[in-house]
């Protein structure tokens, strides 16, 4: 259980650290190149990916609400589980917490991370968290889970 509860407090302390950072040091809209492949620019995001829902910020933090509800339950059901399934519920925790802070305290997310590469919505520390944890659950169902692996 400490792992679960290591990757979700660093996964909020990384994220809330980042966003800290770039609104110290950069004004908004301002963006600086780190390498040709990414580059920091500070934006607020008043939606949801895409900027889906901008301005709807109370369905972001009730659905917010739902999920770790939803989540923790999950992890603490299964926490002697597969790895994949837990590490990536513990990351997804991590990364709703991380988002969440930032809409019930400002009214909007802080991103920060642009691919110079390919045109894709600029994102923070708490969508990887996102991501990761969903490409671990997704690795769980595919490979271990007995419902969806016999099939």
């Amino acid at each position: 259980m400490f792992l679960y509860v290591l990757i979700i407090i660093g996964s909020i302390i990384l994220d809330q650290l980042t966003k800290f950072m770039v609104v110290q040091n950069l004004d908004l809209y301002d963006t600086t190149m780190t390498n040709p492949i990414l580059s920091i620019t500070h934006i607020r995001n008043e939606g949801g990916a895409w900027s889906i829902f901008e301005g709807h910020m109370w369905f972001f933090l009730l659905v917010g609400v739902i999920a770790l509800c939803i989540f923790s339950y999950l992890l603490y059901k299964n926490r002697y589980k597969n790895k994949w399934l837990t590490v990536g519920l513990s990351f997804v925790i991590g990364g709703t917490i991380g988002n969440f802070i930032d809409r019930f305290r400002q009214g909007y997310v802080v991103d920060m991370f642009q691919t110079e590469f390919i045109k894709f919505p600029i994102f923070n520390v708490a969508d990887i968290c996102l991501v990761v944890g969903v490409v671990c659950i997704f690795i769980y169902i595919l490979l271990f889970d007995d419902e969806t692996s016999n099939k």
